[in-house]
């Protein structure tokens, strides 16, 4: 009996009803004639809440709920979140349903309001974007039954709690992995480079394209088939592909609801898989003060999921970066020569002069690529019309911190390093392409 009074919920024409017919009697005391039309609404109106009591918790009334949310979800996309109802009653009903989301949406107006005819099935499908990685625990789902008038509603919790981890993008990297090893076309300026160089492998035969070397054009094979011919080569195999991120306090800078260290890694997940596909061995460094995960290169069935694993577990930290422990790590996790992918943020000249140094070591022994990013909110001022002396003082400044950025990255190229510069959400289009591009060239 208790639970099926905490399951009654007054509609939204109850009150107003009831505030009228008190308006009602409080003007036949001056206008005899009105109570006993007031007299007879209020027994219509009890007559009609006995009749919406019946229904709502008649036997007859039943609605079953199913949360449909994958085991995983991707951080940063939007994560598609399905609910299924099915209406068992006799009759058609109105309904409202919320589902319980996660704290960390911190989304309180996530609700449906819909008919669902007699044994109805329906599916209702909302899209999430977590912006944060870790467990993410869904409620039950919520439905409010609302009588024909709207004077009361009955409430029931449906479906089950769950908790669903947000992995780094998986999605993204699905996405990145069609476009790089597309045939069709190139998509998005992720190029799939294909040169070829006396140091590649032998891969086929192929009917010459605009672009290919005249210098591989197989004779013998075109006069065989009367049409030009080429000897197309593959990239040398078991490369060391190292992702190296930083996880100092800049990397905690947010850029579209994800901080930079979650772009970093959602590219560092992207980049793995591309890497691991084309045949080269994935690895992965994090590090601020000190080290922190540690995956040696390596093309194990298990290596994509231990990078995941590692990455998800990864936090940022109120740290400066300890640049020379960087490279003494390099020196003991990859002895050889490798590609390293090295994502940190710079947003002061001094910061890139301390780090300089320890960057030109590590590019000696290795082909090192630094990534660093813009700064787009204060991109955005600069193309603002200045209307008064604070807007030019505001532009000003903002200009002057773009250009400082731009000098970091002239001294990175003169002292011989590969260097990004790019938007956070470009990341792994720009990351990935650079690999592609490093590769087809046999520069690793």
């Amino acid at each position: 009996m208790i639970r099926k009074l905490k399951e009654i919920h007054l509609g939204p024409r109850l009150l107003p009803t009831i505030g009228l017919l008190a308006l009602l009697f409080a003007i036949s005391f001056f206008a005899e004639r009105l109570f006993p039309l007031a007299y007879a609404l209020t027994v219509i109106l009890a007559a009609t809440f006995i009749a919406e009591l019946f229904m709502l918790f008649g036997g007859a009334m039943e609605i079953q709920a199913e949360r449909e949310a994958g085991k995983v979800l991707s951080l940063g996309d939007k994560n598609p979140i399905r609910i299924k109802l099915y209406n068992l009653s006799r009759m058609a009903v109105n309904l409202e349903v919320i589902d319980e989301l996660p704290f960390q949406l911190q989304e309180r107006h996530m609700s449906h309001v819909l008919r669902l005819e007699m044994e109805q099935v329906h599916e209702l499908q909302y899209h999430i974007r977590p912006t944060s990685r870790g467990e993410y625990c869904f409620g039950t789902i919520q439905i409010l039954l609302r009588g024909p008038l709207r004077l009361l509603a009955r409430k029931l919790s449906r479906g089950n709690a769950e908790m669903v981890k947000v992995l780094p993008s998986i999605m993204q990297m699905k996405e990145f992995e069609l476009k790089a090893f597309s045939r069709i076309a190139l998509q998005d300026g992720v190029k799939k480079l294909r040169k070829s160089g006396i140091s590649y492998e032998f891969e086929q035969i192929h009917p010459y394209v605009k672009g290919d070397d005249i210098r591989h054009i197989n004779w013998k094979a075109s006069a065989r088939r009367q049409n030009l011919m080429v000897n197309r080569f593959e990239t040398e195999r078991s490369q060391s592909v190292y992702n190296v991120i930083c996880k100092n306090r800049e990397m905690r800078m947010p850029f579209n609801g994800l901080s930079l260290m979650d772009h970093a890694v959602n590219t560092s997940l992207a980049v793995s898989n591309v890497a691991l596909l084309k045949y080269d061995r994935a690895g992965l460094i994090t590090f601020s003060d000190k080290i922190g995960s540690t995956l040696r290169a390596s093309r194990e069935a298990m290596q994509l999921k231990q990078i995941m694993t590692a990455l998800y577990n990864e936090k940022e930290r109120e740290t400066e970066a300890n640049y020379e422990l960087l490279n003494s790590s390099l020196r003991k996790i990859a002895p050889n020569r490798s590609l390293i992918f090295l994502y940190i943020n710079f947003e002061s000249s001094f910061a890139l002069d301390r780090a300089l140094p320890y960057l030109k070591v590590i590019s000696k022994r290795h082909l090192l690529v630094v990534i660093f990013f813009k700064n787009v909110e204060i991109e955005s001022l600069t193309h603002k019309a200045a209307n008064n002396v604070k807007e030019i003082y505001s532009r000003t400044i903002a200009q002057r911190m773009v250009n400082e950025k731009e000098a970091m990255r002239r001294k990175l190229q003169q002292a011989q390093i590969q260097t990004i510069l790019t938007e956070p959400e470009r990341l792994s289009m720009r990351t990935v392409e650079k690999y592609l591009d490093l590769k087809g060239r046999g520069s690793i």
